[in-house]
């Protein structure tokens, strides 16, 4: 019972996690990127492919992190197993977020750079 418990929070909790931030960074990523690159276009195109992959990658590891759920005895567990969960996927999120900005801004450097 407390697995299945868990399993729902975990869902809606990840859920509403990458629906809201994927949202707001496909907003302020198209400022970024038009400040970085200058083309309309361009940056549309870039920022929907970010997003994709975004979702992409929150899925997976949705899946992943649901296949390896250890079995949960007490009300306290579960509480600990879903919060380390979320928390792996708010810092894998964060990491890969970072990566991204520093990423397309060093690659505007080259690009302006040539």
């Amino acid at each position: 019972m407390f697995n299945i418990v868990s399993y729902v929070i975990f869902l809606a909790v990840s859920s509403y996690i990458t629906v809201d931030v994927g949202r707001r960074c496909y907003h302020a990523g198209t400022y970024y990127l038009n400040y970085l690159i200058h083309d309309p276009e361009l940056c549309l195109t870039i920022n929907r492919i970010l997003l994709g992959c975004y979702y992409l990658i929150n899925l997976g590891y949705i899946a992943i992190s649901l296949t390896n759920w250890t079995p949960i005895a007490s009300a306290e567990q579960l509480i600990s197993v879903t919060a380390v969960r979320v928390g792996n996927m708010v810092l894998i999120l964060c990491v890969l977020h970072y990566i991204n900005l520093f990423a397309l801004y060093f690659l505007r450097k080259k690009i302006i750079l040539k």
